[in-house]
């Protein structure tokens, strides 16, 4: 008689793992809290425009060809990917603006023609990065990091001693790269990991590969069809989606999860998946004598930061803005201490315009723009409210208008905003978290809260707050990770 297991939640990390439990031989099941699968990757469609709600940057495009080879397919097979050149854009004032080329000669050539020298150094610095991203992303990231000797291995600790663990991206970058904008750009990739850039480590300059080697790129139609080609392998597996069905606890036989409980339903099964927020599971649906970490181990960890987003219908096309726009016209500093060293609602934030009707006619009624704003504030901070979020839409519009030199605000006909408190509704998100948990020296591999519950015996975990880390590759990884150590657990 074939097993069953239980994914709850459907964001990426919970399709990946639903779809290989399939593969594998389980009779597969997703409760859903929400009316439609994706997670923080969902869509949602007002006034004839399409808005993703989260993901916008689809990078590392080998790790997505990676997963749906397990199936036998290729990307194509789902959506059409177009690489964006620009990859995207930094404005500094109204007047200094970099577009990042996707052709790496035209890059160096725009590192060297702001600082002279600085394109041998940022070759250097990409070859480096080259060697971390092979075997960070095709190595370490596969690891399920249940224990050390997983990292007894020659390769892996040549690779460590490499890799540059112990110190930070910012000393790395700064100790080559003098002129100011440069740096910030080399230090954007590492914004939304959890740390400032000199707390970070240098490991993750295999993010400035991915940005400026790899390319960035848009799926036709928007980020929301990944999800929809994950629904589809998913299904081709067997795997069962049942929507509206939040998880309100659980039914334990001794150690074991003997039922999955819903307002209205439950469920059995052999194995269970916490695809859904991890905290959320251990210290709300589980009973205390079953969690695995404790109230003030939570409390101490270090989250990545949360947004305030913006999705906005215009009824115009704007000027001056590509795919992807970078505003770092305020103190890149003093924002990132803001969020990470003295959390608090941020003075006079850096933000990002996403603007994917620039790439996508499709997104927007016809002569319109589709534009999503995102500021990344401080999880878990107080006063989330209209009043708050009405003064930073001010804030940017101002420097917005200023900067792409256009009158913007009076062409919305579409406004809807999207923050902590909405991450929590939707998501039970841990301190109001968008990213997961930061990517800190102190929280990576078997430092991060374990893929298996440490008192329940059918439990496991997967997504943004357990191995490997945040952002859409992690998850999918961490999904694949999750159910091949269920299945070598089970001994199928």
């Amino acid at each position: 008689m074939k097993k069953t297991a239980l994914v709850i939640g459907s964001g990426f990390a919970g399709l990946s793992a639903a779809a290989c439990l399939a593969k594998a031989g389980f009779h597969t099941r997703i409760l859903e809290k929400n009316d439609q699968a994706g997670g923080r990757a969902r869509q949602f469609k007002a006034k004839g425009f399409t808005f993703d709600m989260g993901p916008s940057w689809y990078w590392m495009p080998d790790v997505f060809e990676k997963y749906f080879a397990l199936f036998g397919k290729k990307v194509s097979d789902y959506y059409t990917l177009k690489r964006l050149d620009p990859s995207y854009r930094v404005y500094y004032s109204k007047e200094e603006q970099y577009d990042l080329p996707a052709s790496m000669e035209e890059l160096f050539a725009l590192f060297e023609k702001h600082e002279l020298g600085s394109s041998k150094y940022l070759k250097a610095f990409l070859d480096e990065a080259a060697y971390k991203y092979e075997v960070g992303i095709n190595d370490l990231v596969y690891k399920p990091s249940r224990s050390l000797t997983e990292f007894v291995d020659a390769r892996l600790l040549y690779g460590l001693l490499k890799m540059d663990v112990f110190k930070s991206i910012s000393s790395q970058i700064r100790s080559k790269f003098k002129n100011k904008h440069l740096v910030d750009i080399l230090e954007f990739p590492v914004l939304f990991l959890g740390a400032k850039p000199e707390k970070t480590p240098a490991l993750y300059s295999l993010m400035n590969y991915a940005d400026m080697a790899l390319g960035t790129w848009y799926p036709e139609n928007g980020m929301h069809e990944i999800v929809k080609a994950m629904i589809s392998v998913a299904e081709e597996q067997g795997v069962e989606f049942l929507y509206n069905q939040e998880v309100t606890g659980v039914e334990l036989h001794g150690n074991t999860i003997h039922k999955v409980l819903t307002a209205t339903d439950s469920f059995e099964a052999d194995v269970v998946v916490g695809g859904a927020d991890y905290h959320h599971i251990d210290q709300h649906l589980l009973p205390a004598s079953h969690r695995a970490y404790s109230k003030s181990y939570w409390d101490s960890r270090v989250m990545a930061p949360s947004s305030l987003i913006f999705y906005l219908g215009i009824d115009k096309r704007l000027k001056n803005l590509l795919h992807h726009n970078l505003f770092f016209d305020a103190d890149f500093g003093l924002h990132a201490d803001e969020i990470y060293e003295n959390p608090k609602w941020p003075t006079d934030p850096l933000f990002y315009v996403s603007a994917p009707s620039v790439t996508d006619p499709t997104v927007a009624p016809e002569g319109c723009e589709n534009i999503f704003i995102l500021i990344p504030v401080a999880p878990g901070v107080n006063g989330d409210d209209e009043v708050t979020r009405q003064h930073y839409y001010n804030l940017v519009m101002d420097r917005l208008e200023t900067i792409t030199e256009q009158n913007v605000r009076d062409h919305v006909i579409y406004n809807r905003s999207y923050a902590h408190a909405d991450f929590l509704t939707d998501y039970h998100a841990f301190k109001g978290n968008a990213y997961g948990l930061a990517n800190t020296l102190k929280q990576t591999a078997i430092l991060k809260p374990a893929l298996k519950s440490k008192k329940v015996n059918n439990l496991y975990y997967t997504g943004q707050l357990t191995v490997p880390g945040p952002g859409v590759p992690p998850s999918i990884i961490s999904g694949q990770v999750v159910a091949k150590e269920i299945a070598k657990d089970l001994n199928l």
